[in-house]
């Protein structure tokens, strides 16, 4: 504690101060896409942080000044080194040594697609090993309502110490609305929304993130905190589920979906634009909507709507191959033994995160139907590895060459990427198979291009 500090303050009073003075360490728990902005909104705020991370690769490359999120540039992360406002590290015992610990670990789906929480737990109960009095405890994992206070409460009130949540420490939730890539908004230019599990929980979080964060909206609870979460992504994910089924519809009828939204978005009122794409990806979008509809079971409801979303845009992917299937028969070949170029793994453009990208997906699809698949993505030189697509084999990204498009019997652009030369691809590929109006632009050879 800071020497100036009465020890007669209580630990409420106590870690209120170091936050008002901006002597608190802020430890972050996951080092990746939310974690790392994360720690930029902290630093320049002023506060230390300690970064925990089980991949010592990423802790390593921090020590080095080396960044591999593409957002955040290596000399950011040599600054935060030099100037000591950050120190990464793999081991979990120095949890003890943050004031609060914000917990942004990946919240998958198991293969039931129902809620697989280990990460947050075995965070949790890293944390309950070492918790110490005056230590705020915030999970920004998205994650479905009650997981902070049925979940990670009582894993944290099993403290060795006997603490006491509320008196001796604190616990609240504020999800993360990270957007890789999106240049308009930073982690500390989004407004952070924050429920706590009682109102010491909540003061103290909401104090903590003003220090840092544009705005603040404290809410009632953290279950409305984690509910706020859930219906911000299930409302993209059915209105996407809208525009995908469209696509197909209008594509049966040959009208273009996306002619059809940039003339409906030239309404000034009741109106939002959403695209269509070759399926979900990303960190939140596909996955949240399944913890909701699983919530609903486990309280004996049924959420068709959301249910109906999940299965149109899981179903994407497999839409797109019956494209690329079709336009292969108008050229007199079939997807076995056809020489397929992937263009984009990420799962949208200009980020370098593949994280539950469509890509994969059709990448799979491709090869259990005989193809031979390549990729390019200027973001992904080789192809991390997934949970999901363990059998995908080690590929790494391709050059672009006018040679190289030539030899391909079809190209199928996933992502969009700006660095993408379209009028180029198109030029020297044969076929071009365009899940995202990539090419709308394009003047010559578009009769070599077919919409999926």
């Amino acid at each position: 504690m800071s020497t100036h500090v009465s020890e007669e303050l209580s630990v409420f009073e106590q870690l209120e101060s170091r936050i008002a003075d901006g002597t608190a360490k802020v430890g972050v728990v996951g080092l990746g896409y939310v974690g790392l902005p994360l720690i930029s909104a902290f630093t320049n705020a002023g506060f230390q942080c300690i970064g925990f991370d089980v991949d010592q690769r990423k802790v390593d490359a921090l020590l080095k000044g080396e960044s591999y999120i593409k957002h955040i540039a290596d000399q950011t992360i040599g600054e935060w080194i030099e100037k000591k406002m950050l120190d990464p590290t793999a081991d979990m015992s120095r949890l003890a040594e943050a004031d609060v610990v914000l917990i942004c670990v990946p919240t998958p789906l198991s293969d039931t697609r129902d809620p697989d929480l280990k990460y947050v737990t075995s965070t949790t109960e890293a944390i309950a090993k070492v918790l110490r009095p005056g230590q705020m405890v915030i999970l920004e994992s998205t994650t479905y309502p009650t997981t902070t206070r049925d979940v990670m409460v009582p894993i944290l009130e099993k403290n060795a110490s006997g603490l006491k949540i509320g008196e001796d420490f604190f616990v609240a939730y504020s999800p993360e609305r990270e957007d890789p890539g999106n240049a308009d908004y930073t982690a500390a230019g989004i407004p952070k929304v924050v429920g706590g599990v009682d109102e010491a929980s909540t003061k103290l979080a909401c104090d903590l993130y003003s220090k840092a964060i544009v705005q603040v909206v404290p809410v009632s609870s953290a279950e409305v905190a984690e509910a706020c979460k859930i219906l911000e992504n299930t409302y993209r994910s059915v209105n996407i589920a809208l525009v995908n089924e469209l696509k197909t519809l209008y594509d049966r009828m040959g009208i273009d979906v996306w002619e059809v939204i940039d003339a409906a978005k030239t309404k000034p009122f009741g109106f939002q634009a959403f695209y269509p794409g070759p399926g979900l990806g990303g960190h939140c979008i596909p996955i949240d909507p399944f913890y909701l509809s699983w919530l609903a079971r486990r309280e004996g409801m049924a959420t068709r709507f959301i249910e109906l979303a999940g299965e149109v845009n899981t179903n994407m992917p497999h839409y797109v191959i019956t494209r690329v299937a079709e336009a292969l028969n108008d050229a007199g070949k079939p997807i076995k033994g056809s020489r397929i170029l992937i263009l984009g793994m990420a799962y949208k453009k200009d980020v370098d995160d593949s994280r539950e990208s469509p890509s994969f997906e059709l990448m799979d699809l491709l090869l259990d139907r005989g193809a031979d698949v390549c990729y390019n993505d200027p973001y992904i030189p080789e192809l991390p590895p997934k949970r999901r697509y363990q059998d995908l084999p080690s590929l790494s990204s391709v050059p672009l060459s006018s040679e190289y498009l030539r030899a391909m019997d079809c190209v199928l652009i996933a992502t969009d990427h700006s660095d993408y030369d379209y009028d180029f691809i198109v030029k020297h590929s044969p076929l071009v198979v365009d899940t995202r109006n990539a090419t709308k632009d394009v003047a010559e050879g578009r009769e070599k291009i077919r919409k999926a």
